[in-house]
């Protein structure tokens, strides 16, 4: 049986520069339009946003509908927080606030079935096509077509980025420039130097042992970032993409002509 790559590895090793669109609404027709859109990924989440497993196994539905890669942002919680996603079909994870190299072997134990880890063997779900696909088929497609991405977004975290990215077994890293500013004491200040200097720091890290590094957004012109190392890139999220276009559409009407001087209001 035929089970489905991933569209961000398979542009990522043609050389290609992927796109993902943050997803926090709920509806799967979100999902829908970000795959009609042209995008390669969804980043969906289970930190920040309140979605359940059945809407989250609906979104993932949804854009394996649309031949679009789902990554999952857990929530830092147990090994079986970070496997549902993956048996729901989830192309991969993020795993938030990872702080050491021993922390990320831990993910890896939990995440990678054998030799590369020790995660628990189930297939009956609908990433296993529920029983269907040969076991070792399933295996191999779950180690090497699902993704892991750690994100580093303290200083602390920062300290160690060299030696999480010499951990063998996930796929990338993703900087955090939001969480990591404001722990610095300047939130929200993506240009600070620190900000700026840690971004870069982060990218040549996980260049040197063969990771890629997603960004959060466009927190940098693209061709800064491409320079820097980065592969994957974050091009927004769905409510600021609405919000955007509500403001302006309210621009074209903020500002009406006025109205003739003998005409009367019909409204009243």
């Amino acid at each position: 049986m035929n089970l489905r790559p991933s569209r961000v590895l398979g542009q990522l090793n043609a050389g290609n520069y992927p796109s993902i669109l943050k997803i926090n609404l709920s509806d799967p027709r979100v999902i829908e339009i970000a795959g009609l859109s042209g995008v390669d990924a969804v980043w969906l989440c289970t930190e920040h946003v309140p979605n359940d497993w059945i809407g989250l196994e609906n979104q993932i539905r949804a854009a394996r509908l649309h031949n679009i890669d789902s990554l999952v942002r857990v929530g830092r919680g147990s090994y079986s927080d970070y496997i549902r996603p993956l048996e729901a079909d989830a192309t991969g994870i993020i795993v938030p606030h990872v702080t050491t190299a021993d922390e990320a072997r831990q993910i890896v134990n939990w995440v990678r079935f054998h030799p590369m880890g020790r995660r628990a063997l189930d297939g009956g779900n609908i990433d296993g096509r529920f029983c269907h696909v040969p076991m070792a088929e399933y295996l191999e497609h779950s180690n090497q077509e699902r993704i892991i991405i750690l994100q580093i977004e303290s200083p602390e975290a920062l300290a160690n980025v060299e030696e999480i990215a010499a951990v063998p077994g996930f796929n990338g890293l993703l900087f955090g420039p939001g969480d990591f500013s404001h722990l610095i004491g300047k939130a929200g200040q993506l240009d600070a130097p620190e900000v700026v200097a840690a971004r870069q720091r982060v990218a040549a890290a996980a260049t040197a042992h063969g990771k890629f590094t997603m960004t959060a957004g466009l927190i940098a012109p693209f061709d800064t970032l491409v320079k820097e190392g980065y592969r994957l890139f974050g091009v927004g999220a769905d409510v600021v993409g609405i919000g955007s276009y509500i403001e302006e559409r309210l621009k074209l009407i903020k500002n009406p002509p006025a109205a003739p001087a003998s005409s009367s209001s019909p409204y009243v």
